[in-house]
């Protein structure tokens, strides 16, 4: 696993937070809400072939 994904992660932290507290004081939750789903979304995709990984790893272990 690469340090690369952790900074990744952490830059659409920071980016969709940032986002989020603007569109939140421009009166406009709704998009907030769909910014901070789409962070999630991305940050998952990401995150998910390493689960996996893990996952398949943990199975290896326990089936020798």
């Amino acid at each position: 696993m690469s340090v690369n994904i952790i900074f990744k992660i952490a830059a659409v932290g920071i980016l969709v937070s940032v986002l989020g507290q603007v569109l939140k004081h421009s009166g406009r939750e709704e998009q907030a809400f769909l910014t901070s789903l789409a962070g999630l979304i991305l940050v998952l995709f990401w995150i998910v072939p390493y689960i996996y990984e893990l996952f398949e790893t943990i199975k290896e272990l326990f089936l020798i």
